[in-house]
């Protein structure tokens, strides 16, 4: 019985299962094995942060600008929902100043 074949044929049915084996293998290996586990950290206890006075009225300020901005949103878009309001009428005109002949502004307009 010979243990080593030297006619390796590297596309036959066998050596194809084991080249797919060995290949799922160090990738199950892989992921089990992980870098994390290799390495021993040093758990040192990190200060918690503590804000000074100059941080909390940072902060604060950071925070009325952001509220104001969001105001002066609100309102724009507020102003914007009135103009659309003002152009468009129920019988199906828009303008932004209804013209009615006859009216105030067509007696201004034709004196």
């Amino acid at each position: 019985m010979k243990i080593w074949n030297k006619n390796i044929c590297l596309t036959s049915p066998m050596s194809i299962m084991i080249i797919v084996t060995l290949f799922f293998s160090t990738i199950v290996l892989a992921n089990v094995w992980t870098e994390e586990e290799l390495v021993v950290e040093d758990k040192v206890e990190e200060k918690m942060w503590v804000p000074t006075k100059e941080d909390i009225l940072y902060q604060d300020s950071m925070y009325t600008i952001i509220r104001n901005t969001q105001n002066d949103v609100t309102n724009i878009k507020e102003d914007i929902v009135h103009i659309l309001e003002r152009l468009d009428y129920a019988d199906g005109t828009h303008d932004s100043i209804r013209y009615v002949k006859g009216g105030k502004i067509d007696k201004k307009r034709n004196k």
